[in-house]
């Protein structure tokens, strides 16, 4: 399967100062803040910004290293400066990445009986074990065709929302993660899909405290709750991301795994499985 990405928005024609300029901004590092951690001058990284001085390739990625540049976003700065992309795209089905494709199948198939999947960037599903189709029975099949997108299949009225027992934290969360990743990334794909998923309406009232169990669990995270066949289990959620990738297309692949949050929860997976 090939991954979706998001799009850059880094402006055509738009030169590398300007562009390193907005990224430290965003990081809301000073010019001096720069140059020390990246062993240069504030001087040096104002000509910079301002276009007196052309960096070298060796000067974009270190910048962009310590500016914890998204690694598509370096390849924009890289050709701003008139240098060739430094970061390959390589499909997710291409035979180079057969150790990555088959490394995650087994990490996430070792998860079970509990939920585990793959996203890229755009929040497309890219790979799923049966603990996550156990929790999308019921799903319609207009939001089962691919590609599958995490987000809407959790918070669209016809998905996982109406079962989510405290939809409106898990929402929040949810969204806040999506901003967080839209400040990141600078991605209009994935603003645009924010749009969308803001805009759902939230179906059911919310919960009340005598809808929660008698035997109340301490819970270390904010849980999602979730109503499966007449009972309601429990998750905390865990995302992990690959270390130092050389490639866009793993540098934005996100495994993210479900713990159950209470004994009830982990004993009746265990019992499915």
């Amino acid at each position: 399967m090939t991954t979706a990405h998001s799009a850059t928005a880094t402006p055509p024609g738009q030169g590398v100062g300007p562009l390193l300029r907005a990224w430290r901004e965003q990081r809301r590092v000073s010019q001096l803040e720069l140059a020390l951690r990246a062993d240069s001058s504030a001087r040096h990284i104002s000509f910079v910004e301002t276009g007196r001085s052309r960096p070298s390739e060796e000067m974009v990625l270190r910048l962009a290293e310590h500016l914890e540049v998204p690694v598509r976003e370096r390849n924009a700065l890289l050709l701003a400066a008139g240098y060739a992309p430094r970061f390959p795209e390589t499909p997710l089905d291409d035979p180079a990445l057969d150790a990555v494709r088959e490394g995650i199948e087994r990490l996430i198939q070792g998860y079970e009986p509990y939920p585990a999947l793959v996203f890229d960037a755009a929040y497309h599903v890219v790979a799923a074990n049966r603990g996550i189709m156990m929790l999308l029975d019921g799903v319609p099949e207009s939001l089962l065709r691919p590609p599958l997108n995490t987000m809407r299949l959790t918070l669209h009225p016809q998905g996982l929302a109406p079962r989510i027992r405290n939809l409106r934290e898990w929402r929040g969360h949810l969204l806040e993660q999506m901003r967080r990743q839209i400040a990141l990334r600078r991605s209009e794909r994935l603003r645009e899909l924010y749009e969308e998923v803001a805009a759902y309406p939230v179906p059911g009232p919310e919960e009340s405290d005598d809808d929660r169990p008698a035997e109340q669990v301490p819970y270390f995270a904010l849980p999602m709750r979730i109503e499966h066949e007449g009972r309601t289990l429990s998750f905390i959620s865990s995302t992990s991301t690959f270390n130092t990738p050389m490639d866009v297309t793993v540098a934005e692949l996100a495994i993210e795994t479900f713990l159950p949050a209470d004994p009830a929860t982990a004993k009746y997976l265990h019992s499915r499985s």
